[in-house]
């Protein structure tokens, strides 16, 4: 490419015409747009792009010559600013670094000089100036380090001789009458609006002392009658008054091969259209005069230049770090979103991070699970993370809680529930996470106490119920078992997803629970199910809450649909109550492998987005052991009902059962019960014995029919 011009007045002995060379002008925007268009759209794919940019005859004085594009760049359909002129070029964006180093820029320059020359040739660039006018923008862009690595090329044919200057270049008022130049502009103007736009690239100009008439390209047979004096015009971006810009060369390339014999001298205008503090004018456009070098007489296509230099002047690529002016809160939330996105690429084309990092999500209890289960939901890119727990940090806390530091326990601990807030903020600003310092009442815990105690329960009812309603995904993660009754009932009533993860010393489970149907899309049967209880083999009247479908050759326990599934109540046959009391130090604390909440806590997230792929979501049949080796119904694989982990032998089944209609949680008389009676309803069950709960589901005659069949096989 030509060296950078400096203001000069040439002297005879050097009247060669020099052109301004292109800049390239990158707005921040134009690396956003690539970076959103590399992660979603082109991903892998290194194809050429057709992109666009702009110039403009109006800059003042001392600016380079630029080409401009910013983040409308990849929209060539879209409208270009005002009074500038789009320039079209492709796209080259490399996957690595080695691949944008060894591209072969000679023949990109070599391709798309070929293709300007032959629509010089064909007559297609008289019909489309523009062509005229391209550029080439080959790219890598470095998404972790947020490096763009970039080399510009504005092809432009070469004579094989330089190109002649008959006498020194003039400013527009040195030839031009004030009246001409008032024409001059209104012909110009007049073109604009004949052509539908606002900025004609080149043109045809006839003047006299009295008018000026202007035509396209195109027309040059019809407008030029005598072709003993010739003009032709340029939109010049340049601001020299002694050199032409960049966008010059093609064109007069274009002359010489149409006209170039019939043509002693052309003159040309360089026009420039400056507006200054509100006024416009064009004074400072320029006139030179150039004697064109034969061109030979076979086709090939001439020499070609074009690949810009480096900011030292050297040919090679520049270079664009965007970290340092990025806001460091966008640059975190677009590092969390690439390394998603980049699952898409080759991986998990139809994975839908949509859903994922737009589900809301209440963690009730921050302790062990509650951390590794913030971390994992973060990692997927969730947003909204709420946390629900009443214990303070204590000094046993930090080494397997990690969102939890050694000052957290000062002073008495901090609430988990805000530490895990702040810790998460800090971790990735652009979460929203919510901490609530609050007691969820239990079963077998009373709270009639005094009427402080029972009108802080109903206030903590009310939170939670309120909580539930505004998330999608509640995961169970307390310490106790009763603690799980209530979430599990509201969570029931409410319709929403529950994972829940439950620790033992080296066993763990991760669940969702059934998802009902609502009551209106309920199917209401008459006839008794014939189905066995899924917890007892007498002949009770205990049965599921629903029958398995009926696959040939299926057991009772698989192809369970999400609404006909249990909860983590449905498999027990004693009414949850207070599992604290009378407790050894070891009894009150969750003693387990340090790596056993890690693992459940990761496994109740992927559940969770597993499911959340699904196209039924937590209707999704479950999947079982036996589905390993079928195709999977998700693009991540299996949807499980359960999860059941035993570390000392590292193995994991994916056991199934159905929703239990005497279940102390998720039955249909317990719900009923709820949804009708509310806090009346519940602080019976708090204020009770496991009984009540017993009575009231059954399971009370249950064992005294389980009893009564026992006594009789002894008999």
């Amino acid at each position: 490419m030509a060296s950078d011009i400096s203001e000069a007045s040439p002297s005879t002995a050097e009247l060669k015409l020099q052109f301004a060379p292109f800049s390239s002008a990158l707005e921040a925007g134009f690396w956003h747009e690539l970076t959103q268009k590399k992660l979603n759209d082109y991903r892998l794919d290194e194809s050429p792009k057709c992109i666009k940019g702009y110039y403009y005859n109006g800059d003042p004085l001392g600016l380079p010559t630029r080409l401009t594009l910013e983040y409308s760049a990849f929209d060539v359909d879209g409208s270009t600013p005002a009074r500038c002129c789009p320039a079209l070029g492709t796209l080259y964006n490399t996957n690595t670094l080695d691949a944008f180093k060894t591209t072969d820029k000679k023949a990109l320059l070599e391709k798309e000089a070929k293709e300007i020359w032959d629509a010089i040739q064909s007559g297609a660039a008289l019909k489309d100036p523009s062509i005229l006018c391209r550029f080439i923008l080959l790219t890598f862009a470095d998404l972790k380090k947020y490096n763009f690595y970039y080399w510009f090329c504005f092809p432009a044919l070469c004579f094989k001789e330089a190109i002649t200057l008959v006498r020194p270049p003039s400013v527009l008022d040195q030839v031009f009458s004030a009246k001409q130049i008032a024409a001059l502009q209104d012909a110009y103007d007049g073109l604009c609006i004949k052509t539908g736009a606002t900025a004609v690239p080149y043109f045809l100009i006839k003047y006299t002392d009295e008018s000026v008439q202007m035509a396209v390209l195109g027309d040059w047979e019809t407008f030029f009658s005598d072709t003993k004096k010739v003009t032709v015009g340029v939109y010049d971006p340049c601001t020299l008054s002694q050199h032409p810009g960049w966008p010059l060369r093609n064109l007069l390339m274009l002359v010489a091969n149409q006209w170039g014999s019939k043509l002693d001298t052309v003159e040309v205008l360089c026009f420039r259209d400056r507006t200054l503090q509100g006024s416009r004018s064009i004074q400072q456009s320029v006139i030179f005069h150039v004697k064109l070098p034969e061109l030979p007489n076979n086709s090939a296509c001439p020499k070609s230049v074009g690949w810009e230099k480096n900011p030292k002047g050297a040919m090679g690529p520049r270079m664009v770090n965007l970290s340092e002016c990025m806001d460091p809160k966008r640059l975190a939330e677009s590092s969390v979103d690439l390394n998603l996105k980049l699952m898409r690429w080759r991986l998990v084309p139809s994975l839908d991070l949509d859903k994922v990092i737009n589900t809301k999500c209440l963690l009730l209890g921050a302790g062990t699970l509650g951390c590794n289960v913030a971390r994992t939901l973060m990692g997927w890119g969730v947003r909204h993370i709420t946390f629900v727990d009443n214990a303070k940090i204590s000094y046993s806390n930090p080494v397997r809680q990690p969102l939890y530091e050694f000052e957290d326990c000062l002073g008495g601990g901090k609430s988990k529930a805000m530490a895990a807030v702040d810790r998460l903020t800090k971790i990735f600003p652009g979460v929203n996470a919510e901490g609530y310092n609050m007691s969820i009442p239990m079963p077998g815990h009373p709270v009639n106490f005094s009427q402080t105690t029972l009108s802080q329960a109903q206030r903590d009812v009310e939170q939670l119920e309120k909580l539930i309603a505004e998330h999608d995904v509640v995961f169970l993660l307390m310490d106790t078992r009763e603690s799980r009754w209530l979430p599990t009932v509201i969570a029931a009533s409410k319709r929403k997803l529950v994972v829940n993860a439950a620790l033992g010393f080296d066993t763990f489970v991760v669940m969702r629970h059934g998802l009902k149907k609502p009551p209106n899309t309920q199917s209401i049967s008459t006839e008794p199910d014939s189905s066995p209880s899924c917890s007892s083999a007498s002949s009770s009247s205990s049965t599921p809450a629903g029958a398995a479908p009926a696959v040939p050759g299926s057991s009772l326990f698989s192809n369970i649909p999400g609404h006909k599934l249990g909860c983590y109540f449905c498999n027990d046959v004693v009414a949850p109550g207070d599992s604290t009391r009378d407790r050894t130090l070891d009894q009150q604390c969750t003693v387990s492998r340090p790596g056993l909440a890690m693992i459940a806590g990761a496994l109740a997230v992927e559940m969770m987005v597993s499911i959340l792929q699904h196209s039924e979501g937590g209707y999704a049949v479950a999947s079982s052991s036996d589905d390993r080796m079928n195709e999977p119904p998700t693009s991540l694989g299996l949807v499980p009902h359960q999860i059941r982990g035993f570390l000392s032998r590292f193995d994991n089944v994916l056991p199934a059962s159905l929703a239990f209609d005497k279940c102390t949680a998720c039955s249909p008389i317990v719900l009923d019960h709820y949804e009708r009676e509310g806090f009346s309803f519940l602080s019976k069950v708090f204020n009770s014995s496991h009984s009540f709960l017993e009575d009231l589901t059954g399971l009370t005659l249950l064992h005294q029919e389980t009893q009564a069949a026992e006594k009789l096989m002894f008999v």
